[in-house]
């Protein structure tokens, strides 16, 4: 994956995302590129999902970052591209979605929200990091969870 340059710009240009480093974003590519993915319209990257397997919890997936070009928002692309890196990461026995989102970023919510509905998913939210975790002004991070149920009790 050579994108990283072109995810660099799509995240800076968010004003949302806490855009990384553009060295980041080229590691990111060549280490991560089994578990995240771009989506490319009429021959640019019109949108990515970078995310790592956990080392400690190797079914799950982390959802670092999701953006869509401003250009291509209001398709459904981000659902799309989670929905489909969902489908290959469950190949590789990843049954599990994790990010973290915070309160004040109501469309990510909404997003997985409706990524959960789709897959007939259980979505579940916790605290994971309180703005007094931060060393800098940075909103309090909550955990999100998606799950494929198992059984009729996990959906209840």
């Amino acid at each position: 994956m050579d994108d990283g340059g072109s995810i660099w710009k799509i995240a800076v240009d968010s004003q949302v995302l806490d855009a990384n480093s553009s060295y980041a974003y080229l590691m990111w590519c060549r280490d991560f590129a089994a578990t995240s993915i771009v989506a490319e319209i009429d021959g640019e990257i019109a949108g990515f999902v970078i995310g790592y397997r956990r080392p400690h919890d190797p079914d799950v997936l982390f959802v670092w970052q999701v953006a869509v070009d401003p250009a291509h928002r209001g398709r459904g692309l981000g659902v799309a591209m989670l929905d489909r890196l969902l489908n290959i990461c469950a190949a590789d026995n990843m049954s599990t979605l994790e990010t973290t989102i915070s309160h004040d970023n109501p469309a990510s919510i909404a997003m997985f929200g409706s990524l959960a509905k789709r897959r007939d998913s259980v979505l579940v939210h916790q605290p994971l990091f309180d703005s007094n975790d931060f060393p800098d002004q940075h909103e309090a991070e909550r955990l999100y969870r998606i799950t494929q149920p198992r059984t009729l009790e996990e959906i209840r």
